[in-house]
């Protein structure tokens, strides 16, 4: 393998110790009835994979297979009952790792009344929440760019789904404060439909909400603070420069306290019927000097954003759990040019230990790219029955 000298700029992205910290490695994989496969199963040589195969052959939804062991969902937001293979009941995915020197096998469950079972070396987890950060994997997949040009929403659970890899009490402020936020919103309504409103429930609830809250802004706020200077560096190294490039956390917690916002917008609330104030409404802004940076970047700037977000997560992940997640890279050769292609390449596969999943269409060019890195790379052609382990 061959590993290239970084630029003294960005040598802290990928330390020296990098080559020698532990690793996670994803061995082997078997899928019964999800999504498109009835039951295939699937060995990984070498860290970097790649995977090719046409439309409809189910590279998308391997790589959705791997997340999903460590999510215990699917990357794209499907109900379980999306997942299973058509006209069956049930399905199963095991993975075979290898994560710090230690064997780990990874069984989840989806049974035929839709009831899931997960379970790490036999044991049977009795919260999901405790598996998130276990196995932690970055995805990138060609509907992503609505994190640049989309909803709030689509940030907000960006942010939330890298701080709780890393942060088990921030995993569990959030399940908490979604529920204590259900309530409140469950009460305005009643409230609305029944003319009055219980006042000591409500400020019960209120300040509970009030306090995870509070706790996931600081959290969020330190976490932005560094997070977001390090993207706007990949974003130069992946660019070549950094257009003018400004990102902000967006909270109205930088302002005022929580508690004073619900107080001044109590009536508000009321009239619509949900909790209008909190960190459920933070946002991400980026900006291209002073413009919007959607309404002013281009198609290639705006691709080039969204993967210093993605890169930048797996570099934060890398840094607070000791080893480089699992990278999840689907059709990403329509999504870049070629020099900023290689630049990613290079960088993902020569620059650092972590294992890549790359998935294309086009064999030769997935091939050919892969080759131009000058690392040892594995390929699995889905058309291939030869490749492939049943």
């Amino acid at each position: 393998m061959i590993i290239a000298t970084l630029d003294s700029k960005f040598r802290y992205l990928f330390p020296a110790s990098a080559l020698i910290c532990p690793v996670l490695r994803l061995e082997s994989i078997s899928l019964v009835q999800f999504r498109n496969y009835i039951q295939q199963s699937f060995s990984f040589t070498e860290r970097v994979v790649g995977i090719c195969g046409m439309n409809g052959t189910g590279k998308t939804n391997l790589l959705d297979a791997i997340y999903y062991l460590s999510f215990t969902r699917s990357y794209f937001s499907r109900p379980d009952s999306l997942n299973v293979h058509h006209g069956m009941a049930g399905m199963r995915l095991e993975g075979n790792y290898d994560l710090l020197s230690e064997h780990q096998l990874l069984t989840c469950i989806v049974r035929e009344n839709n009831k899931k079972e997960l379970s790490l070396n036999q044991e049977e987890y009795k919260k999901f929440s405790d598996h998130i950060g276990r196995i932690p994997c970055v995805m990138i997949a060609p509907d992503d760019i609505s994190l640049i040009t989309g909803g709030g929403e689509e940030r907000r659970k960006f942010i939330d789904t890298i701080l709780s890899q890393i942060d088990k009490t921030y995993l569990q402020h959030l399940i908490d404060y979604t529920k204590l936020l259900q309530q409140r919103n469950s009460l305005l309504k009643q409230s609305a439909e029944s003319g009055k409103l219980d006042e000591a429930l409500f400020q019960i609830i209120t300040d509970q909400l009030c306090q995870k809250g509070d706790y996931l802004f600081i959290i969020r706020k330190a976490f932005l603070d560094d997070f977001l200077p390090l993207a706007r560096e990949i974003y130069e190294r992946i660019a070549g420069k950094n257009d003018g490039l400004r990102l902000q956390y967006d909270s109205r917690l930088l302002q005022d306290s929580f508690e004073e916002l619900l107080k001044i917008n109590k009536q508000k609330d009321l009239v619509l019927q949900r909790t209008t104030v909190g960190i459920h409404r933070d946002d991400l802004s980026f900006y291209m000097g002073e413009a919007a940076f959607k309404t002013e970047a281009s198609q290639g700037q705006r691709k080039s954003l969204l993967f210093a977000l993605k890169l930048a997560e797996w570099q934060v992940l890398k840094d607070k759990k000791g080893f480089t997640p699992i990278l999840l890279l689907d059709d990403v050769f329509e999504k870049l040019d070629e020099q900023r292609m290689f630049q990613l390449l290079h960088w993902v596969c020569t620059e650092s230990d972590g294992q890549v999943f790359i998935t294309d269409t086009h064999s030769q060019r997935l091939q050919t790219q892969l080759e131009n890195t000058k690392t040892v790379f594995q390929l699995i052609n889905l058309a291939n029955p030869e490749d492939l382990l049943i």
